[in-house]
């Protein structure tokens, strides 16, 4: 996990559009609903900006369904964020999560929960209106500021998660061609009189054993370097059971 800067580190952040001269690397950009912006404290909306600033986020204001949509790491993380939990008052936010989950894979409703009371009440109201655990993940906290800090823990954490996911695939694919490669040069080599440079330039024009065993003497000396022997060779060798009943072995 990042270690994140505190929203009241460095006052000349408090504009967001301070940002851009701090770093030229972005952490992400954060979507803030507009009319969940208007509901709060200019105060509040203050420290997120000076917060974002201050973790190298780029914050823009929109029309958005959620609270918050976080795009980090290639990773769209939508928030539905309650500052004010009103006992008596609940259905709309669990009916709207609900909503939410089905056009977000990513979704996680944040709640303000400062005294007991309020607590016993989302905790009954979860069970009440049968929530799926963990669709979507609710995170209680004890305060507004607090809860935006782990939006944003929670935002960079899933985008980190995926970097390291797209990483670890490319990682992977990029395994399995070199294997692909190497398999495909030791079947080639296995015909009498074909090196490794004959193998390499088969791969390039025609690309695999199958393409190859179709290849004609013509099109493979038209497409790579090979001699005519050569290229001789390679059609008898998937077509004459002299040759491909008795391969060489390497």
């Amino acid at each position: 996990m990042a270690n994140f800067k505190s929203g009241y580190a460095d006052p000349v952040l408090e504009n967001p559009c301070s940002k851009v001269t701090k770093s030229s690397v972005s952490a992400g950009v954060c979507m803030m609903n507009t009319t969940w912006r208007d509901q709060q404290h200019p105060s509040f909306i203050s420290f997120i900006s000076s917060f974002l600033a201050a973790n190298s986020f780029r914050l823009n204001f929109v029309p958005i369904s959620p609270d918050f949509i976080f795009n980090c790491g290639g990773l769209s993380v939508a928030f539905i964020f309650v500052t004010k939990w009103d006992c008596g008052n609940v259905g709309t936010i669990f009916s709207r999560a609900k909503k939410l989950k089905a056009q977000f894979a990513h979704l996680y409703v944040t709640l303000n929960l400062p005294t007991r009371d309020q607590n016993d009440s989302f905790l009954c109201s979860y069970f009440k209106y049968e929530m799926q655990l963990g669709r979507p993940t609710f995170v209680p906290v004890q305060d507004i500021e607090m809860g935006f800090e782990k939006i944003v823990k929670i935002a960079h954490s899933c985008g980190v998660s995926k970097q390291q996911e797209v990483k670890s695939k490319l990682k992977a694919e990029r395994n399995q061609s070199v294997q692909e490669l190497e398999n495909f040069i030791r079947v080639v080599t296995s015909i009498p009189g074909i090196d490794n440079h004959d193998a390499n330039a088969l791969n390039q024009a025609i690309g695999s054993i199958e393409g190859i065993a179709k290849a004609s003497k013509e099109y493979i000396l038209e497409t790579t370097d090979l001699s005519a022997d050569k290229a001789e060779t390679i059609v008898r060798f998937f077509r004459d059971s002299k040759f491909y009943l008795c391969p060489k072995i390497i």
